[in-house]
């Protein structure tokens, strides 16, 4: 009984297998008997005209393109040009199969009539993707914008084509577009409550690309954060330092705190400070400084720089001197600093000015004779042993009675 229901089993598998292979040329299950031969000299002639229509199709986009190749100069086409003209080429040679091959094989008429009219919304709107990024480049690039706005720009479109093509392509095939958009509203609202703090920070980010407080390229301190402006994202702002570290900030942040764009102007004031003892020329120190400011190139000649004192402290006289540089030398600017010290040092050191630093000098008397002599005074000290005290003697030891002296120099 095993066996015979195993046979059977494999028995009506092969039977399906061949009334579906019966039905795929052509056939029909309400027939007396299947007669293979007529239908598959029918498949074989479909198959024939399927052949000879994409030959015919292959050989006219082999033609265009041929022609668009050896006719550049006389079409005036560049190469984006050609590229774009050869992918509207080889799309219609795509669809025009499709269609050809399925009003062969038996579609309906509606459904090749539908896959016609999809195809040709689906190339519509591929061709305004491919251009667009162009035609927002030129309009940016008229309008003086930066090339985050342009990136943001590009996205935005590029899911706009992408929501009306799929709507398009999908109402040729009779979806209800209305009632479908209907419910991406709703999932829209309620992914928006579920991420507030993503849609805050693709909010900041359109603020700030529109607002253009500072653009790629720039150098800015955020939250005593310094470094240039790499990527200015829809959700995050990256800076890279002087360290060679991204730092990245939620866009969010960015808009709601303090941000100094270092690199906004044309050249940018920057100052350190220098001493000199009391005793030193202060037109002569003035002098060495600004010799020593104008034989370091990167800082500008205008706006003029400047050694002025700042402060007669305790050790000396402070110096503060003030420098101008360009944008491009920001990222270089404790290396500038640390060398433009070094050289004015070394200028101090060959005008024979000193550079004080902090100390104290003793003043002993000269008519007292030493050791000095000290009152006496007495000291106790008391031992415990257990719980006994005892009292130990006076002692009496000498001290020195020394006056000390603070002096600047």
């Amino acid at each position: 009984m095993a066996i015979a229901g195993i046979t059977d089993f494999f028995q009506q598998i092969i039977h399906d297998l061949y009334t579906s292979l019966y039905l795929a040329i052509g056939g029909s299950i309400e027939e007396d008997s299947f007669n293979w031969s007529s239908h598959a000299v029918e498949l074989v002639s479909t198959g024939i005209k399927i052949l000879i229509l994409l030959t015919i199709l292959g050989f006219i986009y082999w033609f265009a393109t041929y022609i668009i190749k050896h006719n550049r100069g006389r079409l005036r086409l560049n190469d984006r040009r050609t590229q774009i003209a050869r992918s509207v080429l080889r799309y219609i040679w795509v669809v025009a199969s499709l269609i050809a091959i399925m009003s062969q094989i038996n579609f309906e008429p509606t459904t090749v009539k539908a896959t016609a009219k999809a195809s040709i919304w689906a190339g519509i709107y591929y061709v305004l993707w491919t251009s667009s990024g162009q035609i927002i480049h030129r309009v940016l690039q008229h309008y003086g914008l930066n090339a985050s706005i342009e990136q943001l720009l590009k996205n935005i479109l590029s899911v706009l084509l992408l929501v009306l093509g799929l709507a398009s392509v999908m109402a040729q095939f009779g979806f209800d577009i209305v009632s479908l958009v209907a419910g991406l509203g709703i999932v829209g609202l309620a992914v928006g409550f579920a991420a507030q703090s993503t849609l805050a920070n693709f909010i900041a980010g359109i603020t700030i690309l529109l607002e253009q407080s500072f653009q790629v390229g720039d150098w800015i301190n955020i939250n005593d954060q310094e470094g240039r402006v790499v990527l200015i994202s829809l959700r995050t702002t990256h800076i890279l330092t002087r360290d060679n570290i991204t730092v990245i900030f939620p866009n969010s942040n960015v808009a709601s705190t303090e941000v100094t764009n270092i690199t906004s102007k044309n050249f940018i004031r920057f100052d350190i400070r220098m001493r000199i003892a009391f005793e030193d020329d202060i037109d002569t120190a003035r002098k060495e400084i600004l010799q020593v400011l104008t034989d370091t190139d990167v800082v500008l000649d205008r706006p003029e720089t400047s050694a002025t004192v700042a402060e007669i402290g305790e050790y000396g006289v402070f110096f503060i001197v003030r420098f101008w540089v360009k944008p491009a030398s920001v990222a270089r600017m404790p290396k500038i600093k640390e060398g433009l010290q070094e050289n004015i040092k070394r200028a101090f050191d060959a005008a024979n000015i000193s550079t004080p630093y902090p100390h104290m000098r003793l003043l002993m008397p000269k008519d007292v004779d030493y050791p000095i002599p000290t009152k006496p005074f007495a000291t106790t000290t008391q031992l415990v042993t257990g719980n006994e005290v005892a009292e130990e003697s006076s002692i009496k030891n000498d001290s020195s009675d020394i006056s000390l002296t603070k002096d600047d120099q």
